[in-house]
């Protein structure tokens, strides 16, 4: 890892014109932004790049992993962890459309990531050569933004512009395709970063007298009520959300996304809401008389039936991406802007208040989620082990410190629900695709751009095994990540549904799976596999206490369900608990 002296001296050296080749000047952008570590899979359209990447190898450290997929997943986890861009490399055709999958999950949870592609020579382009495809218009619609190079000279331009895009405003995926012919081509080389793209304004400016109009009216609330996501963690204002709940004293809950912005044991956070949320801030959500969207985007997993989502309700939609106000959900008061400049203009114009009685229904509503979910969840009375206990052992061993990578399924929103979230930025998970084989490989990213923090990623049977070869990456790599697999031989949430609204015909949902610990062992990790809750315990601790990559496999109830849950098309008050 360079030290911040190093890359600024890289910098400032890059304002020097050299002449080099087009592969050596990709190498010299990315050091003069920051680059250390990115993830890729050579081949022959990028392997120009590749020859000089080996070059620099004491300045980049490249991470191999065994599928551009799990490249692109890597470098979300970086990016998410880090709050810095990930960065992903492959090679034309198949290379660069197995990064698809990556970028579409980056788009849609906004992940600043800077993606760079092969291509076959400029001459050969539309003639179908070998590995062509055309990815700047395949990936046209799950970029920020993407271009395609044909000449060395646009090179520094391109992917200036590219990290400029990926970060600022509402982060993303851009994709920056180059031909071979660009890569080898020799120009003047002089690199100067983007500090501004015409007719492109990242960051709207805050309308003073907009909250103004927000503050009177969470002053004059009754009953009000903050949905926080991930924009809070993405603005860096996690310390004055927690300081506007605390002042106004209004209780308030999150998206999965959102999760860690405030401590989990915060006596104003009241959970999570959406289709597996707690039943409490679900439920009130159409009780509440001012409903204040931090972050967010109204999501339909989180608003159930918009024709009954909050309409009792005065919605103020606190947003950078002006797109998003009133595409869902009708707002009161829109305030643009990025969330820490427009909740830190928020604070003084709050009232010193509290909300007992309101707060206190919360607390009611709990009580009964406790009784009916919670309880047998995470101290079962029956003999299968729930993965619920599984989360509460590892919040035991972490003491709620752990970066927790989920993947997609029951396991991830037991995960969600379950795990004690103390400092942000703990819960790396595919929210808005819902991407089966993220985990594993965001973990490995995650891991690198944190070392310091334990990261234990939470996996079900069925996800585990569309990335189980990055196992390999880890192992290569010595990246001491904590696996934990919930295995219940079935895609389990499918297989709930399927139980809840199919009569329970379960097609197509239940999984013969092989020797987990033995592969993981072929894969030089020590792995340990527990079917009984006395083995439970011991377990988590010696796989947290690990100094090295360590793989836990835990045989839970078969059928077992998550609940609460928000049937599709119902409202978020129609929310079940078994």
């Amino acid at each position: 890892m360079k030290d911040t002296q190093t890359i600024k001296k890289q910098a400032n050296n890059t304002q020097k014109t050299m002449r080099i080749s087009g592969s050596e000047a990709i190498i010299h952008c990315l050091l003069a932004e920051g680059v250390d570590i990115l993830y890729g899979y050579p081949g022959g359209a990028i392997m120009p790049v590749y020859d000089e990447l080996y070059k620099f190898r004491d300045k980049i450290h490249h991470v191999l992993t065994r599928h551009e997929q799990g490249a692109a997943h890597a470098a979300q986890g970086y990016a998410r962890i880090s709050g810095k861009v990930g960065v992903a490399m492959a090679t034309s055709g198949p290379g660069a459309t197995n990064l698809i999958t990556g970028i579409a999950d980056a788009q849609i949870d906004s992940t600043p990531l800077v993606c760079i592609t092969g291509q076959v020579a400029s001459h050969l382009l539309g003639s179908d050569a070998f590995q062509e495809t055309d990815i700047v218009g395949i990936s046209t619609p799950v970029t920020k933004w993407n271009c395609q190079v044909t000449k060395a000279s646009q090179i520094p331009e391109a992917i200036a512009k590219a990290f400029y895009i990926a970060k600022s405003g509402r982060p993303g995926p851009v994709l920056v395709d180059i031909t071979k012919d660009a890569q080898l081509e020799e120009f003047d080389f002089k690199y100067e970063k983007c500090t501004g793209v015409r007719s492109y304004n990242p960051i709207p400016d805050t309308d003073t007298e907009a909250v103004k109009e927000a503050a009177k009216l969470i002053n004059a609330a009754k009953k009000p009520m903050i949905v926080w996501g991930q924009g809070v963690i993405l603005g860096k204002a996690e310390a004055e959300l927690k300081a506007v709940i605390e002042k106004a004293g209004i209780p308030s809950a999150w998206t999965i996304l959102g999760a860690s912005a405030v401590p989990t044991s915060h006596p104003l956070n009241v959970g999570m809401v959406g289709m597996h949320g707690n039943y409490a801030p679900n439920v009130l959500t159409n009780q509440c008389d001012v409903l204040i969207a931090i972050g967010m985007r109204f999501d339909d997993r989180v608003t159930g039936s918009l024709n009954t989502y909050a309409k009792q309700a005065k919605v103020i939609h606190f947003e950078i991406d002006p797109a998003e106000i009133d595409k869902n959900v009708k707002t009161e008061i829109a305030v643009l802007g990025n969330s820490k400049d427009s909740l830190s203009q928020l604070l003084p114009l709050l009232e010193t208040n509290s909300h007992d009685a309101w707060l206190q229904e919360f607390k009611d509503l709990y009580a009964i989620e406790f009784e009916k979910v919670i309880k047998e969840d995470l101290t079962p009375s029956k003999e299968g082990l729930t993965m619920g206990e599984v989360i509460k052992q590892i919040n035991i061993e972490t003491k709620g410190n752990a970066a927790i990578v989920s993947d997609v399924g029951q396991h991830q929103m037991i995960a969600c629900r379950y795990a004690d979230f103390n400092i942000s930025k703990s819960n790396i998970t595919s929210g808005g695709l819902g991407t089966m084989g993220f985990a594993l490989p965001a973990a490995i990213g995650a891991k690198m751009a944190a070392p310091e923090r334990e990261v234990v990623a939470i996996i079900g049977d069925g996800g585990f095994q569309m990335n189980i070869q990055e196992l390999g990456t880890i192992f290569q790599q010595k990246t001491p990540v904590k696996i934990v697999v919930l295995n219940n031989e079935f895609l389990g949430m499918v297989r709930q549904w399927q139980q809840l609204f199919f009569d329970k015909r379960y097609a197509s949902t239940e999984m013969t799976n092989p020797n987990f610990v033995a592969i993981a062992e072929g894969y030089y990790i020590k792995a340990r596999k527990v079917v009984k809750r006395e083995e439970l315990a011991d377990a988590v601790k010696e796989m947290i206490e690990s100094k090295e990559s360590y793989f836990l496999e835990v045989c839970v109830e078969k059928e077992g369900n998550v609940f609460p849950m928000i049937p599709t098309g119902a409202s978020v008050s129609e929310v079940r608990l078994c």
